[in-house]
């Protein structure tokens, strides 16, 4: 057996394939084609990759002579032309010759960039991004996310990721998507291999998920009207002493831990707003359910205290983070909707403070983190478990609750990133998970797209109990018009790498909640700027051959721009002409004295998360009748049993 030579600290030494497997394999840069989507498998040296398939070449080689020609015509050399939006076209083209029509271009978008403007986004699109993130200034770790959509490069190395962090892990099985990849570049053109830094520099202004690139990317390179930045409250907490990290017992805590927390969101919120002189931000308050929340050592009632501090303008929960207190003191628990000793006193809150419905038109939307949960879901495992974002908890709660908009994050995805469980259901594959179909009340039957065929069906009022057959949820008998899907990840996981699963999806949301209830979001900065996600959803179009035997309605321009931002500003009672949203002095943020090193945005996000001292909230109004109840309570006077009223004496 012949030996290669392996040079220390040389990618040979980091690579697990034998030597006789790296005699039959290249770097991936010396590849001499370069397409703007990868048309063969790049392994990270984990794995031996697959030769390319027969579809990838017919890609490539159409690819090749679709860009050979318009080079030609251009007077410039393929290369220089496939670094072009024109590049990017003869991809899309490429790619809907051999795998299906799925994404809207034209042969004038090759030679003229202004042909863009035919089959891309148009210029007065109102786009409301349901679903943002920024990241406190004192975290600055590579972020898993952003290792997934960028794929294999020296960006991802350089963040300690040299595979796909999320195929084969946390529950998902382990294969190739529909480009024959184990870890496809979402979007080469804003996401390529060299660039942008996963995390970048560890300052406000700088750094990747930081404010600073958020006003960039979102607003300055991205037709985004209006975004909301939300926040996520699943961390953890070292022991005293050290050990392994766990719940915490007390919001501060939990706070402390945080990427971000509802005061700074609300605090991010506010600057956009002032430096753009209109509305372009908005904030979510954090749901954390549970009477010792309500009680909290700290804060008092959070849910009031936030209300009072940050002004939210919706509110986002995660059943699956550790987030639900039963009682002061106890550790953080996961939690379902429906549960009426947990979530529904939390509930009662936020719905008694209905006067900020005024100022703030979303209130009384409540916006829950469901799917992208495939732990303890996947084949044998169990998979009636609303608190690991299973929808069984969804007809009680929006039927309980009619006067909230129920926003279900992520469509309710189960498979955690990686969605190859979910063609391999559709498809009737190897690994497949019954039932790989799902029969509604009229007898209508479409692919079983794990949890989020459920809940469209649920949200349709046409969800048979039984037909998942783990599932606890009761029957949906009628519509449940409060109730939204929303696309963030979801979306972006699928349209280029699986968009067979995303016809379906898609098809599927439209067939049973309608074009009315479906919202973008784009969970930005995890994926770089939105642009991308606009571009694609915008140009992608269901395939006949799916549509007609699914029976899936047409995704039109007009359902395109209710999805894109005209359904949100519908829940967020705001303007959807897009003139009335102006940049004002967004550009100058890079001078902003708010987020240089020391300035006010800069401290709140180097700091604890909440503004010092803290002064809590009580859990009842501190009204005439809260005082008069407390001094009973001091002299312990008795409760009067009287009734009055008639009772009967006799048969």
């Amino acid at each position: 057996m012949s030996k290669v030579e392996r040079v220390p600290g040389s990618r040979e030494e980091d690579a697990w394939l034998s030597d006789e497997q790296l005699e039959r394999c290249a770097p991936a840069e010396t590849e001499p084609f370069q397409a703007p989507v990868p048309t063969r498998m790049v392994s990270n040296g984990e794995y031996m990759p697959h030769p390319q398939t027969d579809k990838q070449k017919q890609v490539e080689a159409r690819v090749k002579e679709i860009a050979g020609k318009a080079a030609k015509k251009l007077g410039i050399t393929r290369r220089q032309f496939l670094e072009t939006t024109g590049g990017l076209a003869a991809s899309f083209m490429a790619m809907n010759e051999v795998y299906g029509a799925n994404f809207q271009v034209s042969q004038a978008e090759l030679f003229e960039p202004e042909a863009h403007d035919e089959n891309g986004p148009p210029k007065d699109l109102f786009v409301f991004d349901d679903q943002t993130h920024i990241v406190r200034s004192t975290n600055n770790g590579p972020n898993g996310l952003r290792a997934l959509a960028q794929g294999p490069g020296p960006v991802s190395t350089a963040g300690h990721f040299t595979a796909n962090p999320y195929n084969g892990r946390g529950g998902n099985p382990a294969g190739v998507d529909e480009l024959g990849s184990p870890w496809s570049t979402w979007n080469p053109a804003q996401l390529g291999p060299d660039s942008p830094p996963n995390p970048g520099p560890p300052t406000t202004l700088l750094g990747e998920f930081h404010l600073g690139s958020y006003i960039k990317r979102m607003y300055l390179e991205a037709q985004t009207s209006v975004s909301i930045i939300s926040n996520a409250n699943g961390a953890l907490v070292i022991p005293p002493g050290g050990g392994v990290p766990g719940p915490a017992t007390n919001i501060h805590d939990n706070l402390v831990n945080e990427i971000l927390t509802g005061w700074q969101t609300g605090q991010c919120r506010n600057f956009i707003n002032r430096l753009a002189g209109s509305t372009r931000a908005l904030a979510h308050g954090q749901v954390y359910p549970g009477p010792g929340n309500i009680h909290d050592p700290m804060f008092g009632d959070y849910t009031q205290w936030q209300i009072d501090n940050m002004q939210p303008d919706s509110w986002k929960g995660y059943n699956i983070a550790q987030a639900a207190s039963s009682a002061p003191g106890t550790p953080f628990g996961r939690w379902r909707l429906d549960d009426e000793a947990i979530a529904y006193p939390t509930y009662q809150i936020i719905a008694r403070n209905k006067h900020m419905l005024k100022n703030h038109p979303g209130f009384f939307n409540i916006c829950i983190h469901k799917g992208l949960s495939a732990n303890m879901t996947q084949p044998g495992g169990v998979n009636n478990t609303p608190n690991w974002g299973n929808p069984d908890d969804m007809v009680k709660v929006a039927t309980d609750w009619p006067h909230f908009n129920w926003i279900i994050y992520h469509s309710c995805i189960r498979p955690s990133f990686w969605v190859l469980q979910s063609l391999q259901d559709i498809e009737n594959l190897a690994g497949a998970m019954d039932p790989i179909t799902l029969t509604d009340s009229d007898g209508h039957t479409v692919p079983n797209i794990r949890w989020s065929t459920q809940l469209a069906q649920i949200a349709g009022g046409k969800y048979v109990a039984g037909a998942e057959p783990s599932s606890t949820s009761p029957s949906s008998t009628r519509r449940l018009p409060n109730v939204y899907a929303e696309l963030g990840t979801t979306m972006a996981s699928m349209i280029v790498t699986f968009p067979t699963v995303w016809a379906h999806l898609i098809g599927q949301l439209l067939y049973y909640m309608g074009e009315n209830n479906i919202v973008f979001g784009s969970d930005s900065m995890w994926y770089g700027g939105p642009q991308w996600q606009i571009e694609a959803l915008w140009r992608f179009q269901i395939p006949d051959s799916i549509a007609e035997r699914w029976n899936y309605p047409e995704l039109t321009h007009r359902a395109k721009r209710k999805i894109l931002g005209l359904n949100s500003a519908r829940l967020y009672g705001l303007p959807a002409a897009t003139f009335r949203y102006k940049q004002g002095d967004l550009a100058s943020y890079p001078t902003a004295p708010e987020l240089q090193p020391g300035g006010i945005l800069d401290n709140v996000l180097t700091g604890p998360g909440f503004p010092t001292p803290v002064v809590p909230a009580l859990s009842l109004p501190e009204d005439r009748f809260s005082r008069l109840k407390r001094l009973a309570d001091e002299l312990a006077f008795g409760r009067s049993n009287t009734r009055h009223g008639w009772i009967r004496t006799t048969v």
